[in-house]
Formats: structure tokens, C-alpha cells, sequence
């Protein structure tokens, strides 16, 4: 076990997808910690690190967590990705076949509750303070322990800026500003050979990674989770996009969990994580394929080529910008803030421009997604420009 100093342990992780400003938040909660006379615990990959450890002082557990110093936070601090790494674990929902194997034994249902190993292992660790850093998947799970009486403190990080009760999650900046430029990058393309671009982006349940650069100038139409969309509208909108362009070309946005009207979300396969997700992808390239068949309906009977790509994790890779370097900093501090004052059950959050708090159960209460009637213009397939007098800085 771990000695335990003054002030106590705070125990850190990452779960789900990799952003950028992941290794800056850990960084200013480290840097923080240690000033102040804690002892910080890095947990590697997630949940995935809790539930693997192995209680006995004689066995070699850095592969799950270890202690964290300056050194090792500043020389990390402001590169992306997370050098805890991450998972997709679910503790709660374990299958039998990912259950370490000094507890398989032990857990051999289908799909098995770690939970009960998980506050254990916190105990062997002597975490008093446990910090997860994720989005809603990562975070349903922080409720769960937060109801089992560990004190968590949450912070907000997914690049679709979907986590409820925030108006920013860690990693959204940086995403929308690559989605930006890669779109300008993929023009030059597009005009040359006077096509029509599809670009796909992530955002499963909510649209703001294709609204938001929409709304910036990056494209013509954008398609969204939120609002089933007619393939023969959109069609019409781009070749209309595309004849008004000197340039002879036009461009779509389409988030991966868009859909054609009456129509499902198009996955890579049915394998599932232990979330429950299936892998998507493919709705730009079926997108892309519809619209060169329909465009001759639209254009005199001439058929427009498309461009497809899919931008992935070129968005997500890569160091953070500024506003996902300095969100990071301050949500760290916010964290110890709250562990100073022996606050527990948080999640830290921006909400109208002001960095607050509030209960981590409103992860789970919620779902958090584009106000269609609000923000997105059905007939246009495109975002509203209405008057932005007392909207938050991020709009929607």
C-alpha cells in the first residue's frame, strides 16, 4: 500500500477517446496537488487500470498507476493525446472474456460487475480524491462511484462537446479549429476538379462538430444527428451551392451518426464496446455515392463528381490549441479548488462564460444535443444566422 502524506492522495485518470488538453489538465491538477502537500496518482487507461490491479505490495502494478511528479506532468503538459492513455472500459459491465485473469475465477457471468474490486483497489491505493477525466461514458461511471461514497471530482472532456451541464468539454476547440482548416485544405481539391466535398466528422448523438464549423464558413450544408435529412434536398442545396460558386464546387459536413430520412445510423460493424456503441462510419461515402447519382436531376443531366474523406482522428491527434491549453489549466485548478474546500461530487464546468461547478449526476440526467428548432435551419440544411446578442462564445 501506499503511504499516505498529509493532505491525502488524489488518484487521476483518462477515459474514452483521446483530445488534446488531456496532458494539460493532469499537468495543472499535479502541479497544483503537489504545492499544496498531495500525493498524485496517475491510473493508466482508465477505468481499465482500476480494475486490473492487483493487491499485494510485492507485485509490480506500474502498468496500472503510479506517482506523478512535476518532471513527469511539464514534460507531458502541453502535448496532446493523454500519457496515462485510455480505455473504453466499463467496470460495471465487464465481459467475461476482458476480466483479468487473477479474477476470472471469481466473475464468470457473461458480463460481470467490477465494481466491488474497483473500490478496493482504490482503498490498497489510499485514494481520497479521485479525479476522471472524460465524457458522458467515462463519466456515467464516476456517478456510480460517487454513490458508492468515493469522492469525485469530474472533469468534462470529449471533442463532440456533449457532456450535460457544461458549456465546454476539453478537446471541442481544438477539433472544430482542425475541422476548419482541413476543410479549406480539401477546397483547393474540390475547386480544381469543380466537384462536390463530403467531409465526415465524429459526433454520434449531437451535431456540433459539423455545425459549428458550418457556422464559421467551412461549408455550405451540414448534416446532423439530430435531424433526419432528404438525400435529394441536399442534393439540390449543393448543386445550387456549387453553380452560384465561381469556383465550381460546394461542401457538406456530415456527422457520423447522421441519417437519411426513415433511415438508421450506418455502423462499421456489430461488435459493440462495453458502452454499448456500435463502431460508425460510412455515412460520408453512401452520402457521396446518392449525391453523383442524383446530381444530373439538378444539373441539365450532368453528372458532378464527389470528393469523400473521412477526417477521423486527424481532428482528435496532435498538440492542443489555445483554448484547449488554457480550459485544461483552469479545470484543473477548479478541481483542487473543490478538494480544498472538501467538496465532492462535482463536475467542473464553463457555463455562460463562467467557470462553476456543478452536481456530477447531471452527466447522467440528461442528454446534451443540438437545439434543432433553435440552431438548425430543417429547410436550408444548414445552421441558423439569427442575432447573437447574449449567446454563450461557443453559440451553441
Amino acid at each position: 500500500m501506499i503511504p499516505q502524506k498529509t493532505r491525502g492522495i488524489i488518484g487521476i485518470l483518462t477515459g474514452g477517446g483521446d483530445v488534446p488538453g488531456l496532458n494539460p489538465a493532469i499537468r495543472a491538477v499535479t502541479i497544483r496537488a503537489l504545492r499544496e502537500g498531495y500525493k498524485v496518482i496517475g491510473i493508466r487507461r482508465g477505468w481499465g487500470g482500476l480494475i486490473d490491479i492487483v493487491r499485494d505490495p510485492e507485485y509490480d502494478n506500474s502498468n496500472n498507476f503510479f506517482e506523478l511528479t512535476e518532471e513527469i506532468v511539464n514534460k507531458a503538459g502541453r502535448t496532446g493525446g493523454t500519457f496515462l492513455h485510455t480505455s473504453r472500459t466499463r467496470a460495471s459491465h465487464v465481459p467475461r472474456a476482458n476480466v483479468p485473469k487473477h479474477l476470472q475465477d471469481k466473475y464468470t457471468d457473461d458480463i460481470n460487475d467490477l465494481t466491488p474490486e474497483v473500490l478496493k483497489n482504490l482503498e490498497f491505493m489510499g485514494i481520497d480524491y479521485l479525479i476522471p477525466i472524460g465524457g458522458d461514458d467515462t463519466l456515467s461511471y464516476a456517478v456510480r462511484l460517487s454513490q458508492e461514497s468515493v469522492k469525485v471530482v469530474a472533469i468534462p472532456k470529449t471533442m463532440d462537446n456533449d457532456v450535460p451541464g457544461t458549456d465546454y468539454c476539453i478537446g471541442f476547440s481544438t477539433c472544430i479549429t482542425r475541422t476548419i482548416a482541413l476543410t479549406h485544405d480539401l477546397r483547393t481539391s474540390a475547386g480544381s476538379h469543380e466537384r462536390i466535398l463530403v467531409l465526415e466528422v465524429f459526433g454520434r448523438y449531437a451535431g456540433f462538430t459539423a455545425m459549428l464549423p458550418t457556422l464559421a464558413g467551412a461549408a455550405n450544408r451540414c448534416m446532423i444527428p439530430e435531424y433526419e435529412f432528404n438525400i435529394e434536398r441536399l442534393t439540390e442545396l449543393l448543386c445550387e451551392d456549387r453553380f452560384t460558386n465561381p469556383s465550381k464546387y460546394s461542401v457538406v459536413l456530415v456527422s457520423e451518426g447522421a441519417t437519411f430520412s426513415g433511415g438508421n445510423m450506418i455502423f462499421q460493424s456489430e461488435e459493440t464496446d462495453m458502452f454499448g456503441h456500435k463502431k460508425l462510419g460510412g455515412i460520408g461515402n453512401m452520402i457521396a455515392e446518392q449525391l453523383k447519382n442524383l446530381t444530373p436531376q439538378f444539373n441539365h443531366g450532368q453528372v458532378i463528381n464527389t470528393i469523400t474523406q473521412k477526417l477521423g482522428y486527424l481532428v482528435r491527434c496532435g498538440d492542443p490549441d489555445a483554448l484547449d491549453s488554457i480550459v485544461p489549466m483552469a479545470y484543473g485548478n477548479l478541481a483542487l479548488d473543490l478538494i480544498n474546500k472538501g467538496l465532492h461530487g462535482r463536475l467542473v464546468i464553463l457555463r455562460n462564460g463562467r467557470y462553476d461547478n456543478a452536481p456530477i449526476e447531471i452527466v447522467t440526467s440528461s442528454k446534451k444535443l443540438v437545439d434543432v428548432q433553435k440552431f438548425y435551419h430543417t429547410e436550408r440544411l444548414r445552421p441558423k444566422y439569427n442575432s447573437f446578442e447574449f449567446m454563450p462564445q461557443m453559440i451553441l
